[in-house]
């Protein structure tokens, strides 16, 4: 029987590129862990595509880590059950079956951020007052997640409101940090960064006012990106001067997942003036920055 990393290297061998997915490249095929939860994001989505892994596979491996390491971190909050999100991995894999193919998530598990709204979900913005409320419909850039492909596993945890360096609330706890559960995540998008860098999410979307993307992804050890204003638009709200201050981003494993991401939730609406309107390139038009020469300064000790 074929193993995965077998797989992936006779498929570089035969045709390389032409089997990857649209804006994949061969960079995704380098090294494959046989462990579906150790894969990145991209390497996940290839893997889906050429149908070696399963959706309903890769959905039974993320939920089996999950359900063993989420009581210890407590980064996922507020999932469907497992029969629920077990038949929607089913309906992709069908999907699949049928030639059709949504995007590059396709039948990837993902966990929404619990400040941004997705349909079906309880968005409780970790505070009482509005525990148990189910979103209606995504928020602008979620709905753009849902149209890659991606089904949607449950909420990660926030402080109260996003209003926070540490994520703890009185409606789901607090969320503990992937290397050692005895300090913080960060904040406010501690779940997302916690929940990736325990294997537990292949990537993950944040928000950042003054560092909620950057300092959970720096205490978890991951890629937390805050874009330009405006290059991921917020959804249309009525308050337009605070909601200006915070912008929605991209957080990942490795920086390809994370360029993926942010060229997913990216791109002008005409709700919202402010958005950009250039567009993000595809993966595969960035190039590595050369570091010929870079100096790194390192302060070791700042006198005590």
């Amino acid at each position: 029987m074929t193993t995965r990393r077998q797989f992936l290297q006779q498929s570089l061998a035969i045709g390389g590129v032409a089997l990857l997915p649209p804006g994949l490249g061969s960079a995704a095929l380098a090294r494959l862990p046989t462990e579906i939860t150790a894969m990145t994001a991209s390497q996940l989505s290839l893997a889906i595509r050429e149908r070696e892994a399963s959706c309903r596979e890769v959905m039974a491996a993320f939920l089996a880590r999950i359900h063993r390491y989420n009581p210890v971190y407590n980064a996922v909050v507020s999932m469907p059950d497992d029969d629920q999100l077990s038949r929607a991995a089913l309906d992709a894999d069908r999907e699949l079956e049928r030639g059709r193919y949504r995007g590059w998530m396709h039948g990837m598990p993902h966990a929404v951020k619990d400040l941004a709204h997705a349909r079906g979900l309880e968005t409780s913005y970790g505070s009482p007052l509005f525990a148990g409320a189910v979103a209606q419909a995504d928020s602008l850039h979620i709905a753009r997640i849902r149209a890659q492909g991606a089904i949607f596993i449950g909420k990660t945890n926030v402080p109260e409101f996003g209003l926070g360096s540490q994520t703890y609330n009185t409606v789901h706890g607090a969320t503990k940090n992937a290397y050692d559960p005895a300090l913080t995540a960060g904040g406010s998008s501690g779940g997302a960064a916690c929940g990736m860098a325990a294997g537990m999410l292949p990537v993950a979307d944040g928000s950042d006012m003054m560092g909620s993307l950057r300092n959970p992804a720096a205490f978890n050890n991951v890629i937390g990106f805050r874009p330009s204003q405006g290059r991921i638009p917020n959804s249309p709200q009525g308050e337009l001067f605070y909601q200006q201050l915070g912008v929605q981003g991209p957080m990942g494993r490795c920086v390809e997942d994370t360029i993926r991401l942010l060229w997913t939730m990216s791109g002008a609406d005409a709700g919202v003036p402010m958005s950009l309107r250039d567009a993000i390139p595809a993966y595969r038009h960035f190039k590595p920055a050369s570091l010929r020469c870079v100096r790194v300064g390192w302060l070791g000790d700042y006198d005590g």
